[in-house]
């Protein structure tokens, strides 16, 4: 598996996620690339612990105008959306020019681009970017990237996730987030992903986790991993300090060796 899509509902626990596995597999060995995809959550960047964000892909695409145009131009010409792809070679992590890709501490990232102002458009042209990138997107044996996406679904729709070898779902302890990964699997077969698996965080103890188990397995989906709650991951989310867990990191090796037998 060398890219992982990261889903599920709005404060799940997706970017504090993906941060855990990003250590993990650096601890193993690989080289981590983060992909931040989704277009509204800021903190990521500074849970990796970067002092700001690269600049965003969608600038390295000429910016959210040209890629608009394109766009524009393109369905006008009878093209699908789903079809477009704005690369038409392969890129790899060498290519990246370093304003676009941070690295620290052995994990490297980009971003995709954020809405950050009001009557700012929709976020069409983000989603291409995500996937034309990912679909382009080409890891030496030794690379792993992993994508953090928004909340909920839309990115199937623009089809982010035929870029992805698999996809993570998130779950927290509440029935909209067991529901969310049920829809999350069926939307992910349609597009012929056959991996899609679920790990639980903010889990308060085993009775809840064997709960949320039993409730996803009805719905055909399987659970990988459990993150338990953790004190220290509230307070540096809270002071906004980069993300350590070493409670939760414990369980990350149960996730990672599932992926990486």
């Amino acid at each position: 598996m060398q890219k992982i899509a990261i889903c599920g509902k709005g404060g799940c626990g997706k970017s504090v996620t993906t941060r855990l596995l990003a250590d993990g597999l650096r601890s193993r060995g690989y080289r981590v690339l983060v992909v931040d995809a989704d277009e509204s959550n800021t903190g990521l960047s500074r849970m990796l612990g970067f002092d700001h964000a690269p600049k965003p892909l969608l600038d390295f695409f000429g910016g959210k105008e040209k890629v608009e145009s394109e766009l524009s131009a393109l369905i006008s010409a009878g093209a699908s959306e789903a079809s477009i792809q704005l690369l038409k070679n392969g890129i790899s992590t060498k290519n990246i020019p370093l304003e676009y890709l941070f690295e620290s501490d052995g994990i490297r990232l980009v971003e995709v681009g954020k809405i950050l102002m009001s009557l700012e458009g929709c976020g069409c042209p983000m989603g291409i970017v995500s996937r034309s990138f990912l679909n382009m997107l080409q890891l030496d044996r030794d690379e792993v990237a992993l994508v953090d996406l928004e909340a909920g679904v839309e990115h199937f729709g623009r089809g982010v996730e035929t870029g992805v070898d698999c996809v993570l779902v998130i779950v927290d302890p509440s029935i909209d987030s067991v529901q969310l990964a049920d829809r999350i699997s069926d939307m992910a077969d349609q597009i012929q992903i056959a991996d899609v698996w679920v790990v639980l965080n903010k889990i308060p103890s085993k009775n809840i986790a064997d709960r949320l188990i039993s409730r996803l397995t009805e719905c055909g989906v399987k659970v990988i991993g459990t993150i338990p709650l953790d004190e220290e991951i509230f307070e540096s989310c809270l002071d906004g300090r980069p993300i350590k867990g070493r409670v939760a990191s414990q369980n990350v090796d149960e996730i990672l060796n599932f992926l990486f037998p």
